[in-house]
């Protein structure tokens, strides 16, 4: 069990406030959001039909949690792990112009997640995606929109100051960009979480691109699958990889903390080139990939938002399950119980 277990934490807020906090924060953030990026909001499935190519294949490893359906001779329906390929398609199918978007409460079960005081089996996050031109797929407008979400972020912040004056703002001034590669030859010997411990405790809040591809020591930062972020275009400054991740500091677990993980997505080029690296070109087959071949989907940018991570962050809490109910270990119940950490 990987826990920690902060000295002589406790809560911010009560429990009956915490509740009042967890929605004002939602309600503020997603306000800001759709404002701000021009989103109008969708309703989200839980589940998508299996062996289609819609669901979100994350790593490429996590397995979905899945159960047949009677009535469609035993076709079988995954829980999605996220809606970033979902959420293209129905930018297609809505029409949506370029310049607007649309945002979904998306519910997620992650069967294989490794449970932790950031981690759950149960995600919840805003997932929204922008209709874009071709002229918008570069890195400019990329670190523009994730500085239009920063903003975003402060302004919640202050929001949260204003209602519990004791939960004082840390976020500074202005996201610092950075790509994975130039991470690398900084921190050379750490590892990937050493390196984003290292330069987020720097600065506090980092916009790290280009994850997904090899690095220069043939390794990746973190793994993305091929087939919704583009991570192996080249960008001006000769490195790969149109996304990234936001990370801020985290206080209370002192060390670097994802808040959401977005990019520009794939076009038809990008698509093929990543389905070969990572070795699955049938995926071609698919439906989801036979649309954005065959040019029925828009480009576009997209990411997801963690909502209980937000909750986390803003309340200063030490674990995810003080801002949202999950099934947790019985020997992590108890130690957090030990050290002032109430799980729902």
């Amino acid at each position: 069990m990987s826990l920690i277990l902060p000295e002589g934490y406790k809560a911010k807020l009560v429990p009956e406030l915490m509740e009042q906090a967890i929605f004002y924060i939602k309600e503020e953030f997603q306000a800001s959001l759709t404002s701000e990026l021009d989103l109008r909001r969708v309703t989200a499935p839980l589940f998508v039909l299996g062996g289609v190519g819609i669901n979100d294949d994350l790593n490429g490893v996590e397995r979905a949690v899945n159960f047949p359906i009677k009535s469609m001779g035993e076709r079988r329906a995954e829980v999605v792990h996220s809606l970033a390929k979902w959420k293209r398609m129905k930018l297609a199918a809505y029409e949506i112009p370029a310049g607007y978007g649309i945002y979904t409460d998306m519910n997620a079960i992650r069967a294989d997640e490794e449970l932790d005081n950031i981690h759950s089996l149960y995600v919840d996050q805003w997932d929204w995606e922008r209709t874009i031109t071709a002229e918008d797929r570069n890195l400019d407008f990329l670190c523009d929109v994730v500085e239009t979400i920063y903003d975003c972020l402060k302004d919640v912040e202050h929001s949260v100051y204003n209602e519990y004056p004791h939960i004082r703002p840390i976020l500074p001034e202005r996201i610092t960009f950075m790509h994975s590669e130039d991470l690398l030859q900084k921190y050379p010997t750490l590892s990937p979480k050493e390196r984003e411990n290292a330069i987020v405790r720097e600065y506090g809040a980092v916009f790290l691109i280009g994850i997904g591809h090899k690095l220069s020591n043939g390794q990746k930062h973190d793994g993305r699958a091929p087939d919704y972020d583009d991570w192996s275009t080249e960008t001006e400054d000769g490195y790969r990889g149109l996304n990234g991740d936001i990370l801020v500091w985290n206080p209370v677990l002192e060390q670097s903390f994802e808040l959401s993980s977005m990019g520009i997505r794939v076009d038809q080029e990008s698509l093929l080139r990543q389905l070969k690296l990572e070795g699955c070109e049938e995926r071609v087959n698919l439906l989801f990939h036979k649309k954005l071949l065959n040019n029925e989907l828009p480009l576009s940018i997209g990411g997801g938002i963690g909502q209980s991570r937000l909750c986390m962050y803003f309340l200063r809490c030490a674990h995810i399950g003080e801002v949202q109910v999950s099934i947790w270990p019985e020997d992590m119940i108890a130690a957090c119980q030990k050290a002032g950490i109430d799980l729902r």
